[in-house]
Order: C-alpha cells, then sequence, then structure tokens
C-alpha cells in the first residue's frame, strides 16, 4: 500500500506489468482482426482517450501500420447523467468515417456498464460499423447492463466505496494500476 498523507492506494499493476500487458491487449485486438487497416480505436473520456493512444501506438509497433485512432464522448447519451453528475463534455474526434470498420471502444475501467452503452448509442449517430468490440484495463464488476469486454486488462472485483485508477506515463509522470478507497 502506497500512502501520501490520507491518500492510500493499493498497486494493482506495476508500471512493468501494466506495458506487458497493453502488449497482450494489443496482440488480441490484432488477432481478432483481418487486417489492420480495417481497425478504429476510439477512446471513451477522459482516460479511455489517453489509452486509446496508448494501445494505438502497441498496434503500430505490432503490425507496423498507423492505426486510425480518435475519441467518442457519450456525455450526452446517458441515461444516468442525475446520478453520476455531468463534466465538461470533450469533443468527439473520428480520424476516418466508422462505416464499415472494425471498432475499439477504449476505456480505462468498466463498472455499470452504463457509459458503454452510452458510447455504443453515440457511436450508431456516426454510422454503422462492421463489428463493435470493447477493451477495457480493468473489469471491477457491478454490472446494471449485460455488456462484457471483449479485451480486458485485469479483472479487479471492488467494493463501491473504492475506485480504480489508471496512471499512464503520458499524463501523469507514473504507471500503474492502483485501487483506491473513496472518501465518505
Amino acid at each position: 500500500m502506497i500512502n501520501s498523507g490520507s491518500d492510500e492506494r493499493v498497486e494493482i499493476l506495476s508500471a512493468q506489468e501494466l506495458g506487458r500487458t497493453l502488449s497482450r491487449l494489443a496482440s488480441q485486438v490484432l488477432e481478432s482482426v483481418s487486417s489492420s487497416q480495417e481497425l478504429l480505436l476510439l477512446g471513451i473520456p477522459t482516460r479511455g482517450v489517453h489509452l486509446s493512444r496508448v494501445i494505438a501506438r502497441e498496434l503500430e509497433s505490432l503490425s507496423g501500420q498507423k492505426i486510425a485512432q480518435g475519441s467518442l464522448d457519450p456525455t450526452f447519451h446517458r441515461d444516468d447523467l442525475g446520478r453520476v453528475g455531468t463534466r465538461m463534455v470533450e469533443p468527439t474526434n473520428f480520424p476516418t468515417s466508422v462505416e464499415g470498420r472494425q471498432v475499439v471502444l477504449v476505456d480505462d475501467v468498466i463498472f455499470t456498464g452504463r457509459t458503454v452503452r452510452a458510447a455504443l448509442e453515440a457511436l450508431q449517430a456516426w454510422g454503422r460499423p462492421q463489428r463493435v468490440m470493447l477493451l477495457v484495463m480493468v473489469d471491477r464488476g457491478h454490472r446494471e447492463v449485460p455488456i462484457q469486454p471483449d479485451f480486458c486488462g485485469r479483472e479487479v472485483p471492488t467494493r463501491r466505496t473504492e475506485s480504480i485508477e489508471l496512471r499512464l506515463c503520458d499524463v501523469d509522470g507514473e504507471e500503474g494500476v492502483y485501487l483506491r478507497q473513496l472518501s465518505s
């Protein structure tokens, strides 16, 4: 357990383990498609966008080809805004059309599944992909809708009073996945 003042966190994945997990996830994505040129990675704000960029770099390293990567903000498609509150909406950014593409939605954590449900609804407004897959770094359980990731870095059963934090060098200056107790 790492203690920084009154903030306690438990390391789930070290930087080295996170690197191996990212490589494994990228390999699994490549194995699931006939051509990496069909891929379109769409990160779900906020951490999913950063994770999507990292996964795209891993895929490019493995395939030797540029991977289309963008973001999809499902905020206005959520059915639970009153409960979870709102944050500043981020722009949706598609580098290419979704029509006929193998879309991989990328998020850091899947919890109730409501964010992914909203992302699927938002994606429909932009076209009809050939297939949509879901990649998450951590599945923490507590699903409220029947949505499961196709690619998952780690399953970590949690309490509702806990949260998972993905830290990436590009954004945080450190890497790892941590379990944190929410303040009451």
